[in-house]
């Protein structure tokens, strides 16, 4: 693997931003962080440190993406709209930030010599699967505006790799929880908002039945496959999740152990476009990245409930 020296993490104020940052910083790198602020936070950061810099700015901006780009080693791409029901509601904004702001952060790195880009796909290309466990060749089928936007973003890596010789690799997420994920947020996931459900005594809203099932990996397992993605050398895609899959219920039952607390159940219709079961192969992860072992669900979730 390669030395990480100076990496721009665009979206860094971020959810998995911020807990990536923290990791890099930790194993030695400098960082440049580019965040629009929209979403991220910046007390989601270290406060004054010596490798870090951080630049208010929009992805969509070229001159803003190339001048945080200044001896940049490395790019790890994570800005991006990220919510399904946002692209239905906006498809041409949701598109404006999701492709054109990749595309300007790949050109950006093109121009600047940048070779190795790391960058955030999605478990949502896949749409409802054919099969499980999901791998890096299941079928392409995206269900919202988003997941089409991040399978374009995935081609466009492709073709960049191709024609200009970068190093793109994409981390196709799978469903991503942990401390600084606002539960207040559209994007939030059912992790973040059953917690502060329990924390406020209010009823866990369950769409379905519960039976449908999730891989749910700890962020900050994902801030150490992002660590080891910016050093590797493996292009392409990549499933990020941990091979295990639970259902919703199972999951509340969790959470409730971790919380000390039962919660009031209030079952709903289904949400529209909630596919039934989600579930990935770990193959091609082990394979290129080789991870250390996953938090445990329980660990992760007491982590979260810590605010850790």
């Amino acid at each position: 693997m390669s030395r990480v020296e100076h990496v721009l993490v665009t979206g860094g104020a971020g959810f998995i931003g911020s807990h990536t940052v923290d990791a890099l910083l930790a194993d030695g790198a400098r960082v440049t962080v580019l965040d629009d602020f929209s979403n991220g936070k910046r007390t989601n950061l270290p406060g004054a440190h010596a490798r870090l810099k951080v630049v208010a700015g929009d992805v969509r901006d070229a001159a803003a993406v190339r001048s945080a780009l200044d001896g940049a080693t490395h790019v790890l791409h994570l800005a991006a709209q990220v919510s399904v029901q946002a692209s239905v509601a906006d498809p041409v904004g949701s598109c404006r930030q999701n492709v054109v702001g990749f595309l300007t952060v790949l050109e950006a790195a093109r121009a600047a010599g940048v070779k190795r880009v790391v960058y955030a796909s999605s478990a949502a290309v896949y749409g409802t699967p054919r099969e499980l466990p999901l791998t890096e060749s299941s079928p392409v089928a995206p269900i919202s505006p988003y997941g089409l936007e991040k399978s374009i973003d995935d081609q466009y890596g492709r073709l960049y790799a191709d024609l200009f010789g970068l190093a793109p690799l994409g981390l196709r997420y799978f469903n991503v929880y942990g401390p600084r994920q606002d539960p207040r947020s559209p994007y939030a996931g059912v992790i973040s908002k059953w917690a502060a459900a329990l924390a406020e005594g209010a009823p866990v809203r369950i769409f379905g039945d519960g039976k449908q099932t999730r891989d749910f990996v700890y962020v900050g397992d994902v801030a150490q496959v992002n660590l080891r993605a910016l050093a590797a050398t493996a292009t392409g895609v990549c499933n990020v999740g941990t091979g295990t899959s639970v259902t919703l219920l199972e999951l509340l039952a969790t959470l409730e152990r971790a919380a000390g607390r039962v919660a009031e159940q209030r079952f709903e219709a289904p949400a529209p476009g909630d596919i039934p079961d989600s579930a990935t192969s770990t193959g091609r992860l082990q394979a290129i990245l080789a991870p250390g072992p996953f938090t445990p669900l329980g660990t992760g979730l007491a982590a979260l409930l810590a605010g850790r």
